[in-house]
């Protein structure tokens, strides 16, 4: 018996060896998340966000309060107004204001309001391309009177 364990040992010991030999199983490789999120990086959800600023008011009417498009959240006026430019020069129209919003500290800044005649324009493809040369670049779809200017 005690040849028998020795023996069922040793073969133990070469099937180790023999196994050691192979090529290693590698670590899969893990993108980090960073990596996808790139422009996305503003996704809440809708229980998350703000109600004044994602929920459509209904009137007596029925009718939805009128949204805007709304690209920027700047600390600064001069990269509002450079995009504004850009916007034009790709034959969007747009208006740079300054918002604020009680208890929504995302919203305040520098933002261009999209114009709604040229808001059909305005659409995910050219936000990405636009972040790319705009850091601090947001997009969000905002009620056109529910934000109040700063003043």
């Amino acid at each position: 018996m005690r040849w028998l364990f020795l023996l069922l040992l040793v073969l133990n010991g070469f099937y180790y060896v023999w196994h050691q030999q192979e090529a290693p199983l590698r670590a899969k490789d893990v993108t980090p998340l960073s990596l996808y999120r790139g422009a996305q990086q503003d996704i809440h959800l809708l229980s998350e966000t703000a109600d004044s600023l994602v929920r459509r008011d209904f009137g007596k009417s029925g009718e939805a309060r009128k949204n805007c498009n709304y690209l920027g959240g700047f600390a600064s006026p001069e990269p509002a107004r450079q995009l504004e430019q850009r916007l034009l020069s790709l034959g969007v129209m747009g208006r740079t204001s300054t918002l604020s919003a009680e208890g929504v500290p995302e919203v305040e800044g520098f933002w261009v309001r999209v114009l709604p005649e040229s808001a059909v324009k305005v659409n995910e493809g050219l936000v990405q391309n636009l972040s790319k040369e705009f850091n601090e670049l947001k997009h969000k779809i905002m009620p056109c009177e529910g934000v109040a200017p700063a003043g």
